[in-house]
């Protein structure tokens, strides 16, 4: 008996849903041995498919739960407005309906998961030598999950997170930023919002921004409608109206075969086509256009969606910043 038909005849009375994926998993495990990968390779790849399928069990049970990622430094201490203004967000984005997953530690994390209340939080804390202590709040829940590794922990940030909230930080807080500025400009993410919350009347983030206007900007690094893809705001309010916002209508996006179609809330109107296809036809492959669509065939494998509105279209896979601006006028319908 080969290998396929051991892993067959191991699978078969499994989830067959996912079979097909679990046996590529354990081929590919195979072929490392056959490939006499070294050990230190093997270490790296056993270690981050167990950090990743824990984080996925512990998730599981609130995938119908919007979240939100806050980023922010570890070392901000509780008398300072950056610390006040986590706390504040943490309480408002709750009464959004949201939950609030970050590293799991002290300063800005604490500040957010304080405000926002142990049972509607997520910490994913990294195992370092320093500053990674979890924070009161977090400390011994069943959603504090370890990762050994940078970037396990970045990928569960992106891909658990419905939003994300940048408040003041270091080295780790502006590298977690660009990732997801350029995941989302390359389309390797969701569109969602990103908002960074500088202080009452702070500048941190404005001054910032000034650095991305008029050295990526100014010199052609970056189109002006990456722009599109975050907000700055001194103003919790409004950094949590963004995020709510952004699904007033929106619901979630997935492509099909040349296809993107987009999920909304509301009934898909001939006013709302007509202004797509005037505003921004250009982002359509030659000859194609915007149109609402039932659900597609392809999608039933996602039952909860399917008595959502859709619109399609035969997405050119590059503008996203301008994607970004099609959902806000989506959104104002």
């Amino acid at each position: 008996m080969n290998d396929h038909d051991l892993i067959r005849q191991l699978l078969q009375n499994r989830d067959r849903e996912n079979a097909d994926l679990a046996e590529d998993i354990i081929q590919t495990a195979l072929r490392l041995l056959d490939e006499k990968m070294d050990r230190r390779d093997m270490r790296v790849i056993a270690s981050a498919l167990k950090e990743l399928r824990y984080a996925a069990k512990i998730f599981a049970p609130y995938q119908n739960h919007r979240k939100v990622t806050v980023f922010g430094s570890a070392r901000t201490r509780p008398d300072t407005p950056p610390y006040q203004q986590a706390v504040e967000f943490g309480k408002a984005i709750v009464k959004r309906g949201f939950m609030v997953i970050t590293g799991g530690g002290e300063g800005i994390m604490g500040a957010a998961q304080r405000g926002a209340g142990r049972g509607n939080s997520f910490g994913l804390n990294i195992r370092l030598p320093f500053e990674q202590e979890p924070n009161e709040e977090i400390a011994g829940d069943k959603k504090l999950i370890f990762f050994k590794y940078f970037f396990t922990r970045k990928l569960c940030f992106m891909k658990e997170s419905d939003a994300i909230a940048l408040f003041p930080g270091g080295f780790g807080t502006h590298d977690e930023g660009f990732e997801a500025l350029t995941l989302m400009q390359t389309g390797k993410a969701q569109p969602k919002p990103l908002v960074f919350v500088d202080a009452p009347r702070g500048h941190y983030w404005k001054t910032w921004w000034r650095f991305v206007e008029d050295q990526l900007l100014g010199a052609d690094l970056i189109d002006k409608d990456d722009l599109a893809l975050f907000k700055i705001t001194d103003d919790v309010e409004e950094a949590c109206d963004e995020i709510a916002g952004f699904y007033r209508n929106y619901h979630s996006s997935r492509y099909v075969k040349d296809l993107l179609v987009l999920r909304l809330q509301h009934p898909v109107t001939e006013t709302l086509l007509r202004t797509l296809n005037e505003r921004f036809a250009k982002i359509c492959r030659p000859g194609g256009a915007f149109q609402a669509s039932a659900p597609l065939p392809e999608e039933e494998n996602e039952p909860e969606t399917l008595s959502l509105h859709r619109i399609v279209f035969p997405f050119n896979r590059t503008n996203f910043g301008r994607l970004r601006l099609l959902i806000d006028v989506v959104n104002q319908h």
